[in-house]
């Protein structure tokens, strides 16, 4: 932990391993870090898969170290179906600034995660600020509409779109394109480019967003660096903000204490009932038809005793 805070790449890459992999000791090692947190930005840049996500956080961060901010970057890849590990694409697409001072990029697998983000992905971005990295940028995998975990880490989201992948209605569905801060319209040199800000536009238009005191579109060409900067401009003019929005940093640290309350029931209650006969009793009721899911859900959670739960349609 000493090394970390002492801004020792090293020592960093050790503790991210140890956080990532959950090693022994991980959850103590948050804990001690957690008084020396708060100060970092955490940007999420999401959306579709093939938007040019990763090309776009190259330049991002290219142009954050330029203007003196230590970045870190987590770049959350898929899965591999073998080993459970990233796949580390994300991290072959960002070499112009993976060696550049003041930069650590770190490839995370979502490791089943939904919602395009894993907790493990939190707890390293809590280390790269500890670690004295000013602005933290997670990309996550390409996902759908509905995978929107990311803004509950992140201080900002951009959601990057691009021209031929689908009509204009997508712009105007529920999910995704509902919790940027800003939208990227990426790959801007593309036929169709104009009509996606368009669907974008009257999307905001009859979600009655204010935007009159800013610009929430942006296009973008990754490749060629055109409009990047006007971008990189907007994510910092609303990572500022948060500072005077105190509810919505209230929000995220709920949303996690929760989660994190509410795997670690889930992971006692798998292990308590790992090898007691009563859960193979009530899986063969179910199975038999003389029992059913649900009778047989509320008959085992009474063994970790009496449970108050309020559901509603």
């Amino acid at each position: 932990m000493r090394g970390t805070l002492a801004r020792e790449p090293r020592a960093l890459a050790r503790l991210v391993s140890g956080v990532e992999n959950r090693t022994p000791g991980w959850e103590d090692a948050m804990k001690a870090l957690y008084p020396h947190t708060g100060k970092a930005r955490i940007l999420g840049i999401t959306g579709p898969p093939g938007g040019g996500k990763s090309s776009l956080t190259n330049r991002l961060t290219a142009g954050l170290v330029d203007r003196g901010h230590r970045v870190g970057v987590i770049a959350i890849d898929p899965s591999s179906p073998f080993s459970g590990g990233a796949l580390l694409g994300d991290r072959l697409r960002m070499r112009d600034v993976s060696t550049a001072p003041g930069v650590f990029i770190r490839s995370m697998a979502t490791r089943g995660s939904l919602g395009g983000l894993c907790q493990g992905a939190r707890d390293v971005a809590r280390a790269l600020d500890a670690a004295g990295y000013d602005l933290v940028l997670i990309e996550t995998v390409g996902v759908g509409q509905d995978e929107v975990e990311i803004v509950k880490a992140a201080d900002v989201v951009a959601v990057v779109c691009v021209p031929g992948q689908g009509d204009g209605v997508q712009a105007l569905k529920a999910g995704i394109m509902e919790i940027a801060d800003v939208y990227v319209v990426n790959k801007a040199d593309r036929d169709g480019a104009d009509q996606v800000a368009a669907d974008i536009g009257a999307m905001l238009a009859l979600s009655g967003e204010d935007t009159t005191d800013r610009e929430m579109v942006f296009p973008t060409n990754s490749l060629s660096g055109e409009g990047v900067e006007p971008l990189t401009e907007a994510l910092l003019d609303r990572a500022a903000r948060v500072e005077h929005a105190p509810e919505r940093v209230s929000e995220r640290a709920r949303e996690e204490v929760l989660l994190l309350v509410e795997r670690e029931i889930a992971r006692r209650v798998r292990a308590g009932l790992a090898e007691d006969p009563r859960l193979e009793s009530a899986v063969e009721g179910v199975v038999t038809r003389r029992s059913d899911p649900y009778s047989a859900a509320e008959a085992l959670l009474g063994l970790f005793g009496r449970m108050e739960v309020v559901t509603g349609e």
